[in-house]
């Protein structure tokens, strides 16, 4: 256990943020996938579903307030922001135990929203702090595939939790799945505990002892941390960069909501069987895409590996949803949403070590956590107003469209319009 050091192992850095990953996947794979797709074949109205995964989803567009506190409490006598990390996952893997009062999920609604809303608040701040951690603790030659891992391990709990937990509550009941769940929070929360990040840490602190002495330096003060923060995300290179990555998240989170809800009211596809789709089948096929993207993006830069990602997923998207007719044979529908299911690993194995370049040393935390919540915010916001944009159109159109803004910020990502891409990521 002494020698559980991340800073002192590039290998431990991959288990680790790979794991705090699978974490975080498993709950969202099971309340924005499973639970979503089943609500959604109890026949809810596509509003009423996507309000549901809007307030779920929103305590992770709030980030931006968690960011701050993490960097200005961010010393502790075991690891620093190591804190966080374990009070959050113990809160958050006690409000999973809170759904195992959920018999009902769609007579309890309200119950089942509110369960998940408090998980999702304090999984918003553990991962705010894992991600500020990852950039103190990671080398910039390095994070393309740290990333990677972090993506990877998103994705396999994503599968865990919505095609796993999707066949346990459609196979023994919503109680099973709740608690398959909750064992598995409070596993990796355990395992939390043994993870140093320089040897001087201590796995638990010792009341009343005399504090030993840090190198890094006193906690920062709040005014200068907002004034740093305010300075580095407005600057006008990033800001113009941060917004292309955010609508690409927009448009693609959009059209993946929009999907499932074709394939099970228009199709009539079984909720259960587009949940296992979405979580299980290419599951390998995406881990090693997603591997191999973060060792390009050291290589090549994860700027250029963002305009071919951009490229292909709108290229994709119009000559999918140009062929909509074909929808309606199961092997094309099929096709289209293993497919799709690659969208968002693919761009965020090139965004986040671009988002990552552009934080500041010492307001890491409140700057990255600051951009992940208002790209959470776009998926939010998308999934609220998908829901109700499908009442005046269609879902093939809806995807021409965002097809065409995804291919017009490949034009806006070149280097000779975006001049803020970091030289290291270039």
């Amino acid at each position: 256990m002494r020698h559980l050091v991340l800073r002192e192992s590039a290998g431990l850095r991959y288990f680790t943020f790979f794991y705090l990953y699978v974490m975080q996947g498993i709950p969202a794979g099971f309340g924005l996938t499973a639970v979503v797709n089943y609500l959604i074949g109890k026949n809810l109205s596509a509003a009423t579903v996507a309000a549901f995964s809007a307030v779920v989803g929103l305590p992770w567009a709030l980030q931006f307030v968690w960011g701050p506190l993490i960097d200005k409490y961010q010393e502790s006598i075991i690891g620093q922001r190591k804190q966080w990390v374990v009070l959050t996952q113990l809160v958050a893997a006690l409000a999973s135990l809170a759904l195992l009062l959920i018999h009902d999920p769609v007579a309890q609604l309200s119950w089942l929203k509110l369960a998940f809303v408090v998980h999702s608040v304090f999984a918003s701040i553990q991962d705010a702090s894992v991600d500020a951690i990852a950039i103190a603790v990671v080398p910039e030659e390095e994070r393309g595939r740290v990333n990677a891992f972090m993506r990877g391990g998103f994705l396999l709990g994503i599968s865990a939790g919505a095609a796993g937990l999707s066949w346990l509550l459609h196979r023994y009941g919503f109680f099973e799945a709740a608690l398959a769940q909750s064992l598995a929070l409070l596993f990796f929360t355990v395992l939390t505990f043994f993870i140093r990040l320089d040897r001087t840490d201590r796995l638990v602190p010792t009341f009343g002892a005399s504090p030993e002495p840090r190198r890094h330096n006193d906690n920062p003060p709040l005014k200068w941390l907002f004034q740093e923060l305010f300075r580095a995300i407005t600057a006008p290179r990033t800001l113009r960069l941060f917004v292309i990555i955010a609508v690409a998240y927009l448009c693609l989170g959009m059209f993946g909501w929009a999907y499932s809800y074709h394939l099970i009211q228009v199709l009539h596809w079984p909720d259960g069987d587009v949940s296992i789709l979405q979580g299980g089948w290419g599951t390998l096929a995406t881990l090693t895409l997603v591997i191999a993207g973060g060792t390009l993006a050291d290589r090549i830069g994860a700027a250029r590996l963002q305009r071919r990602v951009l490229l292909g997923l709108g290229s994709f998207l119009l000559l999918f949803c140009g062929l909509s007719f074909w929808w309606y044979n199961s092997a094309v529908a099929t096709v289209g949403l293993l497919v799709w299911n690659l969208a968002d690993p693919s761009l965020s194995v090139a965004a986040l070590p671009l988002l990552m370049a552009l934080c500041q040393p010492r307001i890491e935390g409140s700057q990255f956590t600051t951009y992940m919540a208002l790209v959470n915010l776009c998926g939010v916001s998308g999934a609220y107003f998908t829901g109700w944009l499908l009442k005046f159109i269609t879902v093939p159109v809806l995807g021409l469209v965002c097809s065409a803004v995804v291919l017009g910020l490949v034009w806006l990502l070149r280097p000779s319009r975006v001049l803020a891409v970091p030289e290291t990521a270039e």
